[in-house]
C-alpha cells in the first residue's frame, strides 16, 4: 500500500464508537482501525460484528473504529432498524427458520466443481471452458465456452465478488490456460512475479485435489513435492509472494485450497523464523499434505453446515492419523515432515488432538503448522459462518492463552502486517 493511497483512504474515514454497531449482525460497511498511525482493515462489509470481537477490542483499549464518511448513515440506519425491530416484535412462540438452501444439493455441486482464482482471468483472453459463480447451492454461468466454441473473458468478470468455479471435467482446459499465461510474451514485466506465484498456487490446488481423489498416487506425491519447492523458491526470492499465494478469504472452504494456503503461510513463517532451505522444503511438504487423510472422511461430515455430533467429530479427528497412514507408504516423504502432519491440531496447552501433546512435546513444525492451519481455517468462509477478518482472527488466537507458541505468533503477526 503506497503512502498516497493510505492518505487518500484516511481522508475518507471518520471515527465511529464501537457501541454504535449492532452485535451479532452483518456489518453494513467496511470497518478500519488506526493501529499506531497506520490504517488497517478490521472488517469487510457483511462480516459479523459479534460480542467476542467487541470484547477483544475493549481489552485492547479500542473504543472507536473508522468508517467511510459516506457510510455513516448505514450504521445509524442499522441501529434504528434494530431498535425498532426489538420494540415492535410481537411476543409469540419461536418457530424454526427454514434452511436457506438444500445442503445436500450444495455439497454435491461443490464436489463437482473446482474453485479458481479470478485474478488470473484476463479480460479479452479466449478460454475453452465454462466459468460459473457459485453462491451456496446456486450456480450462474458467466462464460459459456468449449473446446469447439471458445469465448472471450468479459471485462465485467473483474467486478465479480462471488466465488468462481469450473466443472471438474474442464480442469485440463484450465491447466492449458494457466500454461498459456506463463508462456505469454504480452504480460507486463511488473505482473510476471504475481502471475507466476498465483499459477503455482493454482497448480498446487489441482495436485492436492487429485490426491484427495486418489490419495495413494505416488506420481501426484512427487508432483506435490515439485510444487512445494517452487513455492519455497518463490517466497525466498520475493517475500511478498506469500500474499499472492493465499486465496481470497471471502470464498468458501475447500480442503485443497486450505492445504495450499497452510503450506504458503507455514513456509513464510519458517522463512521469517530463520529456517534453512532444506527445513523449509520439509515443512512445506508436511503442510501441503497435512489434510490428505480427509479423503477418508464422508463429504456430508466435511461440509456439514452445523456443529458436528460427538461421533462425527471423532470421525473428523481421525483424518490426522489417516494422513500419516497414507503418507507412510510413500518413501519420498521426509521423516521431519510428519511433525506438521501429526501435530497441526496439537496445542501447547495439551488441549489438542490426536495425542494431547503439551509444551515441548509439540515440535517446531507442529507449532508452525498449528498457527497456519488455525489462521487459514477461521479466515475462510464456511457455509454456516462468515470469514473472520485477519485482525479479528489474530486477536482470537492471541487470546487463546497457552495454545500457540507466543514467539512464533509475534513473528506471524509481523509477517502478516501487509494484509491485517
Amino acid at each position: 500500500m503506497t503512502d498516497t493511497f493510505t492518505q487518500t483512504i484516511d481522508e475518507q474515514l471518520i471515527p465511529m464508537a464501537i457501541e454504535k454497531f449492532v452485535e451479532g449482525v452483518a456489518s453494513p460497511c467496511d470497518i478500519f482501525l488506526n493501529d499506531n498511525g497506520k490504517t488497517v482493515a478490521l472488517f469487510n462489509r457483511g462480516m459479523i460484528f459479534d460480542a467476542s470481537t467487541m470484547s477483544v477490542l475493549r481489552k485492547q483499549g479500542v473504543t472507536e473504529v473508522l468508517i467511510k464518511k459516506d457510510e455513516e448513515h448505514k450504521v445509524a440506519a442499522q441501529r434504528i432498524q434494530q431498535e425498532f425491530a426489538e420494540e415492535a416484535a410481537p411476543v409469540m412462540p419461536e418457530t424454526p427458520v427454514p434452511p436457506a438452501m438444500d445442503f445436500k444439493e450444495y455439497s454435491v455441486k461443490k464436489e463437482q466443481h473446482f474453485q479458481i482464482d479470478g485474478k488470473l482471468l484476463v479480460p479479452g483472453t479466449d478460454v475453452h471452458f465454462n466459468i460459473y459463480t457459485f453462491n451456496q447451492a446456486a450456480l450462474r454461468m458467466v462464460v459459456e465456452a468449449s473446446e469447439q466454441s471458445p469465448a472471450r473473458i468479459p471485462e465485467s468478470i473483474r467486478n465479480t465478488t462471488e466465488e468462481l468455479v469450473i466443472n471438474n471435467a474442464d480442469i485440463p482446459s484450465y491447466q492449458a490456460y494457466l500454461n498459456g499465461l506463463l508462456a505469454s510474451s504480452s504480460i507486463p514485466t511488473a505482473e510476471i512475479s504475481w502471475i507466476k506465484s498465483t499459477v503455482i498456487k493454482e497448480n498446487s490446488k489441482l495436485i492436492v485435489k487429485d490426491l484427495l481423489d486418489n490419495p495413494r498416487s505416488g506420481e501426484k506425491i512427487k508432483e506435490s513435492i515439485v510444487m512445494v519447492n517452487k513455492m519455497v523458491d518463490g517466497i525466498l526470492e520475493n517475500r511478498d509472494a506469500v500474499y499472492e499465494l493465499l486465496s481470497i478469504r471471502s470464498h468458501d472452504y475447500y480442503t485443497y485450497t486450505h492445504s495450499v494456503n497452510v503450506a504458503a503461510l507455514s513456509v513464510g513463517l519458517g522463512i521469517a523464523s530463520g529456517l534453512n532451505r532444506s527445513s523449509l522444503e520439509k515443512l512445506g511438504i508436511g503442510t501441503m499434505l497435512h489434510d490428505l487423510g480427509k479423503s477418508a472422511i464422508p463429504h456430508e461430515i466435511l461440509n456439514k453446515p452445523e456443529k458436528l455430533t460427538d461421533d462425527e467429530f471423532r470421525i473428523m479427528k481421525s483424518h490426522v492419523l489417516e494422513s500419516e497412514k497414507i503418507l507412510r507408504k510413500q518413501k519420498e516423504i521426509p521423516e521431519e515432515s510428519y511433525a506438521a502432519v501429526l501435530q497441526h491440531h496439537e496445542r501447547l496447552s495439551g488441549k489438542g488432538y490426536p495425542f494431547g501433546l503439551a509444551g515441548t512435546e509439540v515440535k517446531l513444525f507442529g507449532r508452525i503448522s498449528a498457527i497456519a492451519d488455525c489462521y487459514d481455517a477461521i479466515t475462510t468462509k464456511r457455509v454456516y459462518k462468515p470469514a473472520f477478518a485477519p485482525f479479528q482472527a489474530l486477536s482470537i488466537m492471541v487470546n487463546e492463552t497457552g495454545n500457540y507458541d507466543p514467539d512464533l505468533m509475534a513473528v506471524f503477526i509481523k509477517m502478516l502486517g501487509k494484509i491485517t
